[in-house]
């Protein structure tokens, strides 16, 4: 409250030299004793509504300028947390672009290395088919040989037995076959017992 009286006297006191200034040029249009009284009584209406307005600026000045200051100091308070807090996520989005190049080149490395173990793993996974394939094909040569190799014996067997049986028609006789058939009957006889 004593902050604000040294504040209000020197305001007064220029409104005060202001009517003190303008009062002779009115007297001096007016002219005569009744407007000595008017001023008089101007003077003293002056003093009445300067008091006044004097009284209600020490009465109620310093409750309202208290609460304007409070209310100007909570809104700089809170200026200064949203200043802050934009301060903060600038920040933050100044050193994700600083980062920015280091974690796309880390993504990039990243990349080849998956890409050069993918690369591995494939060329593992077709050495593996392929071994499988040749193993495959191995072993169905080998089972087409052997089916070959059978199918080769039992054509020679049947040609070899052509082959006995013409010879044996141009070189046996009836004669001949009848004796083979007496000696070949006389063991299965021999053999029974």
């Amino acid at each position: 409250m004593r902050r604000l009286r040294p504040a209000i006297l020197p305001i007064l006191l220029a409104c005060g030299l202001v009517l003190i200034a303008a009062h002779p040029a009115s007297a001096a249009e007016e002219g005569g004793e009744s407007s000595a009284l008017n001023g008089l009584f101007q003077w003293i209406n002056f003093a009445i509504v300067a008091g006044l307005i004097g009284w209600l600026l020490v009465k109620k000045g310093p409750g309202f300028f208290a609460a304007r200051a409070v209310e100007i100091g909570s809104a700089i308070e809170e200026a200064a947390k949203v200043k802050a807090q934009a301060d903060a996520q600038r920040r933050e989005a100044e050193q994700r672009l600083a980062n920015l190049a280091s974690e796309i080149e880390e993504m990039r490395a990243e990349a080849r290395r998956d890409a050069a173990t993918e690369a591995g793993r494939i060329q593992a996974a077709t050495k593996e088919e392929s071994a499988k394939i040749g193993r495959a094909a191995q072993l169905e040569v080998e089972a087409a040989g052997r089916g070959a190799r059978a199918a080769l014996q039992a054509m020679a067997s049947w040609r070899s037995l052509e082959l006995a049986e013409a010879l044996l028609r141009t070189e046996i006789t009836p004669a001949q076959e009848d004796g083979m058939f007496a000696t070949f009957l006389g063991e299965l006889g021999g053999r029974r017992n």
